[in-house]
């Protein structure tokens, strides 16, 4: 396994930090805090809890915008996809 390198993690330190990511981190773990409480995901299941209307675009923690889904369908737009625009 490589390691990032002392410049990377200094930046993802701060890209981090960054009070609009920190809200948004505490959006989506509070998220996943309701569903482990209801049982519909587990600590470590492999599974995320995605919004189908994301935080970015007014989608809040409703339980009728909140759909668990496979990490890797959740996570997977991201592969092969350099033109991805949510706003189209």
């Amino acid at each position: 396994m490589t390691k990032s390198s002392p410049k990377k993690l200094a930046y993802q330190a701060a890209y981090n930090a960054k009070p609009a990511n920190v809200a948004k981190r505490v959006e989506n773990n509070a998220a996943r805090r309701k569903l482990i409480g209801e049982g519909r995901v587990k600590v470590g299941d492999g599974k995320d809890v995605a919004h189908k209307t994301s935080l970015q675009h007014g989608g809040g923690n409703a339980d009728s915008n909140l759909a668990v889904q496979s990490t890797k369908k959740n996570r997977g737009w991201r592969r092969g996809s350099g033109s991805y625009n949510p706003d189209k």
